[in-house]
C-alpha cells in the first residue's frame, strides 16, 4: 500500500483547481502519475470514501476530498462506517487499531 501517495494526491486534489480539472477530464492520466495500487486507484476514482478511510487516509484530507466529490457530512460519516463493515478495520495511518 502507498498511503503517502494516496494522501498526497487527495491533498493536491483538495487544493489545486487545475489538478481537479485534469482529474475530471482524464482521471486515469492523473492517477498514473502517482505510485498507487489498483485498489487505491479504484477507490479514488469511484470515490469509495469508506475504503479510503480503511486504507488509512487522514480524516482532514478525506473529509475535504469527500466534500469535493459531493458527499454531505452525514453521508461522509456513514461511508466511513460502511467502509469498516465491508473492508474490516483501518489498516494503516493514525486510525489503525493498535494491539497491545
Amino acid at each position: 500500500m502507498s498511503l503517502y501517495y494516496v494522501q498526497k494526491l487527495l491533498y493536491q486534489l483538495n487544493r489545486d483547481p487545475e489538478l481537479r480539472r485534469r482529474f475530471a477530464n482524464d482521471a486515469d492520466e492523473v492517477l498514473a502519475s502517482y505510485e498507487l495500487t489498483p485498489e487505491e486507484r479504484e477507490a479514488i476514482r469511484k470515490p469509495d470514501i469508506g475504503l479510503l478511510y480503511v486504507l488509512g487516509v487522514n480524516g482532514q484530507i478525506l473529509m475535504h476530498f469527500a466534500a469535493y466529490r459531493g458527499f454531505e457530512w452525514n453521508a461522509y460519516l456513514e461511508a466511513m462506517r460502511e467502509g469498516v463493515r465491508r473492508h474490516g478495520p483501518v489498516r494503516a495511518g493514525i486510525y489503525a487499531l493498535v494491539e497491545e
